[in-house]
């Protein structure tokens, strides 16, 4: 069985080490729709789980909810504060795990993940935390990538360089509706799967690269433990990877990256 905790420790070392802030502007429009597909109504409780800057937890308080987002990573919690207060919204943020959240059961009509909880080491105890602090006939608003999506390619590419730890379920188990069903089906009364895309936009394959190599936590470490022929290598497969997936039609990039929106009804 796997260190859950020793890779709970790795990863908000991963994600401090970075700055998600700075590329989770995709996400945007993705917590809108989101809000949107929960129906989410003004004055009802809710959670955003692993909140990052918290671009869903606003997207749920421009719609009145009273909103709460919880992330492991302080720096992202701090500038999703100046972001909420920079538009005027009430959230709170507060740091916690989302495998040991520190909240009553039925705490929340809404409970919200947008691409986050699927990262947690512990699938199952992160399933059981998300129901349990949702209330009987609440809503679960979850977007889980794929494993076919780019995303999920990008993963793969860089686990040939550095693996995954012994025994770690993959996170992209969380975007096929069979894993949902798993971890979801018996403690809710529906469970409504939509396919969706984002698309990533950038300058180009290198320009991608680069803000991604600066900025998003896991691609920091992977390359920062490589040797140099080792970094050469993932930057050429990577870059190969946009090429492969890029609908630009030009030197730019317009990558798709598939995802799935997941809304339930707490049992």
């Amino acid at each position: 069985m796997p260190d859950v905790v020793a890779i709970e420790d790795r990863q908000q070392q991963t994600w401090a080490s970075g700055d998600w802030a700075m590329i989770a502007w995709v996400t945007v429009i993705v917590g809108e729709q989101l809000c949107e597909a929960v129906d989410l109504r003004a004055g009802q409780q809710v959670l955003d789980v692993a909140t990052g800057s918290g671009n869903t937890a606003r997207s749920a308080a421009r719609r009145w909810g009273e909103v709460t987002g919880i992330d492991i990573v302080p720096a992202l919690l701090e500038r999703g504060r100046a972001l909420a207060a920079a538009e005027r919204l009430s959230v709170t943020f507060c740091e916690g795990d989302t495998q040991r959240m520190p909240f009553p059961d039925a705490s929340f009509d809404v409970v919200l993940s947008t691409f986050g909880a699927q990262f947690a080491p512990d699938q199952e105890q992160t399933a059981r935390e998300l129901l349990r602090v949702c209330r009987p006939g609440g809503k679960l608003g979850l977007t889980n990538l794929t494993p076919e999506s780019f995303s999920g390619s990008m993963a793969h590419a860089m686990g040939q360089y550095l693996p995954r730890s012994p025994g770690q379920p993959s996170p992209f188990g969380w975007g096929t509706e069979e894993r949902l069903q798993e971890l979801l089906g018996k403690a809710v009364t529906s469970l409504q799967v939509t396919p969706r895309t984002m698309v990533f936009r950038y300058q180009s394959a290198q320009h991608w690269l680069e803000v991604w190599r600066t900025y998003f936590g896991p691609m920091r470490q992977a390359f920062g433990r490589l040797d140099a022929s080792g970094q050469e290598a993932l930057s050429a497969d990577l870059v190969a990877l946009v090429h492969r997936m890029n609908r630009s039609g030009d030197e730019t990039m317009a990558v798709p990256n598939a995802y799935i929106e997941v809304v339930a009804t707490k049992r």
